[in-house]
């Protein structure tokens, strides 16, 4: 793990380079944690006690149904903050939903009354919490309308068509949960795209073999 200073630097440059004595403040006080795989954060009805900057990992803030189902609403990774987190602090509410670490996360934390305070004294820090909070809200809303509006198949392709080298690793139900869906579902859509010959479904992977096809059915209307 880097030194703090550098990791201040590299992934929140412009707290490192701001002259602002609430600034240094607040990253002098903050509280570097790691985190295990697979650790929840929060969930529904938990008080919200501090704001989040996230350095290394991925946090996964997902809604649970009635029914067990995992919905995702968003992943906050390296040089973000958590939009639920911040909404929460403002309204001073409890937690809706739940953050899950997928990995191992390292991430600086900072405690409500100090956030509460810069927010106050900091015109760098207020503006810092109010755009991030405003970006990462519309792509929440995005995300939202993706899932009511495109079919399943479309944003399935999508999210193959991301992966990197064109192989995906990713469970079946980690899909589902991105998704908003079944395990079934998602099972059974892959098992159709590789009869159509567009995918090679393997442990935990799924290799493209016809990404134009997968790209044709992604800009479908």
């Amino acid at each position: 793990m880097e030194q703090i200073p550098q990791l201040w630097k590299h992934f929140f440059p412009q707290f490192f380079n701001n002259p602002d004595p609430e600034v240094r403040s607040l990253m002098q006080t903050a509280t570097l944690v790691n985190l295990p795989a697979g650790k929840t954060l929060f969930y529904p009805g938990a008080p919200c006690q501090n704001y989040v900057l996230v350095v290394n990992g991925t946090i996964r803030v997902q809604l649970i149904a009635e029914s067990g189902r995992e919905i995702l609403l968003y992943q906050v990774k390296p040089g973000d903050s958590c939009v639920l987190t911040t909404s929460c602090l403002l309204g001073q509410k409890a937690y809706p939903a739940e953050g899950v670490t997928e990995d191992e996360v390292s991430a600086f934390v900072i405690s409500q009354n100090k956030f509460q305070h810069a927010l106050n004294h900091s015109e760098f820090f207020r503006q810092f919490v109010f755009d991030n909070f405003s970006m990462r809200l519309a792509s929440v809303i995005t995300r939202m309308e993706e899932v009511v509006f495109e079919a399943l198949e479309q944003r399935l392709a999508k999210i193959l068509l991301a992966a990197p080298e064109g192989k995906l690793k990713k469970t079946h139900q980690i899909l589902a949960s991105e998704l908003g869906t079944a395990r079934e579902v998602i099972s059974r859509n892959l098992k159709r795209f590789e009869r159509y010959g567009w995918i090679t479904l393997g442990r935990g992977t799924i290799t493209i073999q016809n990404p134009q096809a997968l790209q044709k059915l992604a800009d479908s209307k």
